[in-house]
């Protein structure tokens, strides 16, 4: 069984909800495919390191997916396809991360290097 790690950025003036509701859509696509999404993370949204497509910041989400990769090119074929989406990228990995990626891993330890300054002052 294959596995892979898809990226997706949306355009910052959409909603929240529009961001679920692409998920929810590309998961459906996903699983009619015969594929199984095994975890989805939302990074909210970002500043990007320079524009696309006019946009400064953009709602990151990642997918962890096993199975074969046809239902994954007709996700990309999609989003290629979408106004909404502005980014994306599949890479194939050797096993797919158990806990939290390096993008929440990170925002977590931000969050307790704060919670240990303010103890500090």
């Amino acid at each position: 069984m294959a596995f892979y790690e898809h990226v997706f950025l949306v355009r910052q003036d959409a909603t929240t909800a529009q961001v679920d509701g692409l998920v929810e859509h590309y998961k459906g696509v996903i699983a009619a495919g015969g594929a199984k999404v095994e975890k989805v993370e939302s990074w909210g949204v970002k500043s990007l390191t320079y524009r696309i497509k006019k946009n400064r910041k953009a709602h990151m989400v990642l997918l962890n997916i096993s199975g074969p990769y046809a239902p994954i090119a007709e996700v990309e074929r999609q989003e290629s396809i979408s106004e909404d989406v502005i980014r994306f990228m599949t890479v194939r990995v050797e096993e797919l991360e158990g806990g939290p990626s390096a993008m929440m891993r990170r925002s977590e330890r931000r969050r307790d290097d704060e919670d240990v300054t303010e103890e500090f002052n």
